[in-house]
């Protein structure tokens, strides 16, 4: 138990930093798709201590779940960056607690599960703190949108992922996750057109360690329960992001992004347990 606990913190804690240094580095004008390719093929560095010591029998299940890993894992850090390209860390941090809804309607439609009064509960309760989250402020409607869509493509790249634990190991599941990210960076990068300019190497290298601790992290506890409990457990890193935002970037309306949080959490913790 101890081991999972401290790896939900290490996951919280990395999750959160990495979304500041990718705002750092597209603030420094680093395109989003060359932080994307950039960060890839960090971790792929990193996984060549690893690939001479794993075993992999690449049977066709296995072949197709990395395509899709590889496929969302690609769009939705993509999308990320772009948001917090152009978006405040603080105000995008919160819409993360919308992944139960996005979990909630995908098996409603291919489960036939319907949601009981508690899970509506929760909805109701992550639409107050958005509400309270954007009153009387001209949000920026594009950055969000770049976020909602990132949150669907890991949402949905967190079934794969658990697929792929479940076929191999946590440390093989690490490999192949940076692996298949690398590929489809490489190719979106490709059809960007963009050339790629090598961003700052010692916010890059932090970038790259804190992607490695936070999925590493994420695929042990994935490990060990249910990936709708550990989703929920993880958007406690969402009140950390609005301290990191405030602090580092200056960023506006702290205790109203902590109340709306706070309750966006709430929300998604009903919709997990019930």
């Amino acid at each position: 138990m101890i081991y999972v606990t401290i790896g939900v913190l290490s996951r919280i804690i990395s999750n959160s930093y990495i979304n500041v240094f990718q705002k750092i580095l597209t603030g420094s004008g680093n395109r989003p798709s060359c932080v994307n390719f950039y960060m890839y093929l960090g971790l792929f560095i990193l996984c060549l201590l690893f690939i001479p010591y794993i075993f992999i029998n690449y049977t066709n299940e296995l072949i197709i779940n990395f395509l899709a890993m590889g496929i969302l894992g690609a769009l939705g850090n993509y999308f990320i960056i772009k948001a917090l390209s152009i978006g405040e860390l603080s105000s995008l941090a919160p819409i993360n607690s919308y992944k139960p809804i996005v979990a909630m309607i995908i098996a409603f439609f291919y489960l036939n599960e319907i949601p009981s009064l508690c899970s509506i509960l929760g909805i109701f309760l992550i639409i107050i703190g958005t509400y309270i989250l954007h009153y009387k402020k001209q949000s920026n409607l594009q950055a969000v949108l770049y976020r909602v869509t990132a949150l669907i493509f890991s949402g949905t790249e967190a079934v794969f992922i658990k697929k792929i634990i479940l076929i191999t190991n946590v440390p093989t599941s690490f490999v192949l996750w940076a692996i298949s990210g690398l590929i489809f960076a490489s190719i979106g990068l490709f059809l960007s057109k963009i050339k790629p300019n090598v961003p700052q190497f010692k916010t890059l290298l932090l970038l790259i360690l804190s992607v490695t601790i936070m999925q590493y992290s994420t695929n042990y506890v994935f490990s060990k329960m249910n990936v709708s409990y550990a989703l929920a457990l993880f958007q406690l890193s969402t009140v950390l992001s609005i301290f990191l935002g405030v602090n580092i970037f200056k960023e506006k309306g702290l205790i109203k992004k902590l109340i709306a949080s706070l309750i966006m959490i709430v929300g998604a913790i009903v919709i997990i347990l019930t």
